[in-house]
């Protein structure tokens, strides 16, 4: 019996050791600076086939980095700036590029690929973020060419504009 309570007391000072131990190395921790304008950098993307030749969806995934955690928007949050006749309704912008005759051109869609970024913003003094943004990509109906591209890039609350970057090219068909 007195070894349980020795037991018990050793490990009660142990967790509050551990306890503190983390409290002080998080502190001494060094907290994440980024730039207040957002930067994205593109990641990867993958294709989804059915039972056909040609592929039915993509999966474009993105990194994203901001130093005032000012990225996404409320879901009710469409006053101006942000109303659906202004271009920053959307704050994820997805342009589609088909290779024509050699050379990529923008192909305008209806509905755009254009998407909302949910609100991002930490409850925490650091506002810094980063993360991974996967956006699913209808291919349907079929592209006339077989070979695309997306450029896209990123506004926060602000209304900076990231930096634009690009998927490299793309075959919809299987080989």
């Amino acid at each position: 019996m007195m070894f349980y309570r020795k037991y018990k007391a050793f490990r009660n000072y142990f967790f509050a050791a551990l306890a503190i131990g983390g409290l002080l190395f998080s502190s001494c921790m060094k907290k994440e600076v980024y730039p207040e304008i957002p930067e994205i950098a593109f990641q990867s993307f993958y294709l989804e086939f059915d039972t056909g030749l040609y592929a039915t969806r993509g999966f474009l995934t993105i990194s994203f980095k901001d130093g005032n955690g000012d990225i996404g928007l409320r879901t009710n949050q469409k006053e101006p700036p942000f109303d659906t006749g202004s271009v920053y309704y959307y704050n994820y912008i997805i342009d589609y590029y088909e290779m024509q005759n050699g050379t990529f051109v923008k192909v305008p869609l209806d509905p755009s690929f254009n998407a909302r970024i949910p609100y991002l913003t930490p409850n925490d003094p650091n506002k810094a973020i980063k993360g991974i943004i996967v956006d699913t990509l209808p291919l349907n109906p079929l592209p006339l060419h077989d070979t695309v591209k997306f450029k896209f890039f990123i506004y926060d609350r602000a209304l900076n504009k990231s930096n634009v970057d690009s998927t490299p090219p793309i075959i919809l068909r299987r080989r």
